[in-house]
């Protein structure tokens, strides 16, 4: 998996007007420009904004993709939650779930030796 070309596509998408109509009449040419992996291929097909959301992509440039289907706001938040639920917790990215859940801004006791 390739978070960088994951988002690439999608960032060509939410600014190009031709990588937006590529992607309206052959999505599977403009896909076949980026390194992405099959699941990554149907994520952005579909589209599957929870699983894009556990792959890693960022919120700022996944709202923009979201808006480009017309998937409402709240639709957008709840699909995020609906692919944390699906497909498990966040894999990369700035969004990574870490820790198991574990509150790692709690300052514990250093000891010295």
């Amino acid at each position: 998996m390739s978070l960088y070309y994951l988002q690439k596509v999608l960032y060509d998408i939410n600014r190009n007007e031709q990588a937006q109509q590529k992607y309206r009449d052959d999505v599977d040419t403009l896909l076949n420009d980026y390194t992405l992996t099959d699941e990554e291929r149907l994520a952005l097909k579909t589209p599957d904004i929870g699983l894009l959301y556990v792959l890693g992509v960022n919120g700022q440039i996944l709202m923009h993709f979201a808006a480009f289907h017309q998937i409402e706001w709240d639709d957008y938040l709840q699909a995020m939650r609906d692919g944390i639920a699906e497909h498990g917790e966040v894999r990369e990215g700035v969004y990574a779930m870490t820790g198991a859940g574990e509150n790692f801004t709690i300052d514990t006791e250093v000891q010295s030796d």
